[in-house]
């Protein structure tokens, strides 16, 4: 697919100036609000320490420090050389390792407890997929086990998301990562091809100029701080690749490779819904997908194979729609219900903004103010402004179901790198001093917060 150079497709009005600077100061006042407004009224949010994320404040420095310290001053002199000039198979292996590397470094300035303690939660998976012998028994009985009153009830993370999420860890354990260091390392490693996923499905969408521009702030932020330690870092880097598929879908020359690239992206996103109740969600970002490449064909494919994704854990024993409003009610017996919607209805972007930095606001207010002039035709600047606009949605959707009150620097790690392809958008300097703030603004909140995950 073939486009018009990205740089002349982007305009350069006063409005299209001004948008980045009121996104930023938009993320950054709701980072101020979010933290002050517990602090000053007293107001119990019901999150532990520090909203809007779950974090307590503790000062510190450790084994990783320096490692990131002198990695983010790398990275902001050369990445942005770097992501322009190097061939592109080169480019996707750097921007694995460099993710990888930037994740790692954050991690350890807690040392190997840093990538190993969180996964080892009562909480969390692996304890409960040490116990599991035959999956098969714990599908057909997964349901019973959701609700917050019943016998022997799932913890936290199981009882809240689809069996497909326990499989990973129950798999990881019969291969012999079981380990909290050994899992926390397959995870860290996984959720490391993410920007390389979503600069692939760029590139796929005609868009490489604009994947080069926004390889540094995709693949290095403050999302690194809990991409390391969460399984929703896994779910985003499996949601990326089946995005990634449909892009290669789409563009396929021939009806075989449609059939064959689409059935395989519906594979993936299927397999993204048994994981988490919340990625269905990724339907926006797919059809966009779909939009922008002008061609529905790979539809079809997609759908059926997403349901055979479904259907096979119907034929186990789990279905999903009779399990999701058991896991409303068990979400809604637990903290949920003490949560204030007034503060979290907002609150919810400001701990987004933790996660992805607050030049996400730049991002989004930047694809949102071209989104009305971008034309019909295909362009660079369109695959971008649609995506971030798609991913922007997204977050809103999840928001207004308030089925995501907090926790969402974790839980929304999924739709973060779709978000910040706008910084595509941004001007070099912005780029380049955006680079600087994303990179000390996760130092920061690393070495003075410890965040739950």
């Amino acid at each position: 697919m073939t486009t018009e150079p990205f740089a002349a497709a982007v305009p350069r009005s006063r409005a299209a100036t001004t948008a980045p600077w009121i996104g930023l100061g938009i993320s950054l006042g709701l980072i101020t609000l979010a933290m002050l407004v517990p602090f000053v009224t007293g107001l119990n949010v019901h999150i532990r320490y520090f909203p809007p994320i779950h974090a307590q404040w503790m000062p510190r420095v450790g084994p990783g420090t320096i490692a990131a310290i002198i990695f983010a001053g790398f990275a902001i002199r050369y990445a942005s050389d770097l992501a322009a000039r190097l061939r592109w198979g080169w480019l996707l292996l750097v921007a694995f390792g460099a993710s990888l590397f930037w994740m790692l470094a954050l991690a350890t300035v807690d040392g190997l407890d840093g990538i190993s303690t969180i996964l080892e939660h009562q909480y969390e998976y692996l304890r409960t997929a040490r116990e599991v012998a035959d999956f098969g028994a714990v599908l057909s009985r997964y349901i019973a086990h959701i609700p917050l009153d019943s016998v022997d009830n799932w913890p936290v993370h199981i009882a809240g998301h689809p069996p497909g999420a326990l499989l990973f860890f129950v798999i990881l354990v019969n291969i012999g990562l079981g380990s909290g260091l050994a899992a926390g390392l397959v995870v860290t490693v996984i959720a490391a091809t993410t920007s390389v996923a979503v600069m692939a499905t760029l590139r796929r969408l005609g868009a490489e100029s604009a994947a080069r521009k926004a390889a540094p702030l995709i693949a290095l932020g403050p999302a690194a701080i809990w991409m390391s330690v969460s399984a929703d870092a896994m779910f985003g880097a499996v949601a990326a690749w089946g995005l990634c598929l449909l892009a290669y879908a789409a563009m396929a020359k021939s009806w075989a490779r449609t059939a064959l690239w689409a059935a395989g992206a519906g594979l993936v996103l299927g397999y993204c819904v048994m994981m988490s109740y919340g990625l269905p969600l990724l339907g926006v970002l797919a059809v966009t997908v779909l939009l922008v490449a002008r061609n529905w064909t790979p539809l079809p494919w997609a759908v059926v194979a997403a349901v055979a994704v479904v259907l096979a854990f119907v034929a186990g024993g789990f279905v999903w729609w009779d399990a999701y409003p058991v896991l409303v009610e068990r979400y809604w017996d637990g903290i949920a219900s003490r949560r204030p919607a007034w503060y979290w209805m907002w609150g919810n972007f400001a701990a987004l903004s933790f996660s992805a930095g607050p030049l996400v606001g730049a991002a989004v207010a930047a694809a949102i103010q071209r989104l009305p002039s971008v034309r019909s035709a295909i362009t660079a600047e369109r695959v971008i402004v649609f995506l971030a606009t798609a991913a922007f949605v997204t977050v809103l959707l999840a928001d207004l179901s308030q089925m995501s009150k907090a926790e969402v620097e974790r839980i929304w790690l999924p739709f973060v790198p779709w978000l910040l392809v706008g910084t595509a958008l941004l001007s070099e300097r912005w780029r380049r001093w955006g680079l600087v703030g994303q990179l000390t603004f996760a130092v920061v909140v690393q070495h003075l917060l410890l965040t739950s995950w």
